[in-house]
């Protein structure tokens, strides 16, 4: 199946050999998102709840190329740091969906590029 490759300057570019998201039929699979600010490319916040409410925003910057949005996320998987910071980037991470969530996964890893607290992926369709 043929697939296209998606990117948009609303979000931060890859910071490796990877495109911000790819897209293959109705499925759109996006890169993990670090908490970069797109205009500067600097790291945003200093606490993981800042950190993950810009990881979405990036996310769905990157969706909206593809006129889907939040609703559109099927699955999501989170990085965290710490996973004492579970509970603070859930909180953040639900109030971009009404009610109705993507199947996640949620683990904690050893480090994150540019030593973010917080990473996140997803996968959308239409």
């Amino acid at each position: 199946m043929a697939h296209e490759y998606v990117n948009t300057e609303h979000a931060p570019g890859a910071v490796g050999p990877y495109s911000q998201a790819v897209k293959v039929g109705s499925m759109v699979f996006v890169s993990g998102q670090l908490p970069l600010d797109p205009a500067s490319g600097e790291m945003v916040g200093a606490d993981a709840a800042t950190q993950a409410a810009q990881c979405m925003k990036n996310i769905l910057a990157i969706l909206e190329t593809e006129w889907l949005n939040a609703s559109d996320i099927i699955k999501a998987t989170i990085y965290l740091k710490n996973m004492n910071d579970f509970a603070s980037v859930n909180e953040v991470y639900a109030t971009f969906f009404n009610g109705k969530y993507p199947a996640r996964v949620c683990i904690e890893v050893a480090g994150l590029p540019k030593d973010a607290l917080v990473e996140i992926d997803a996968v959308a369709s239409s």
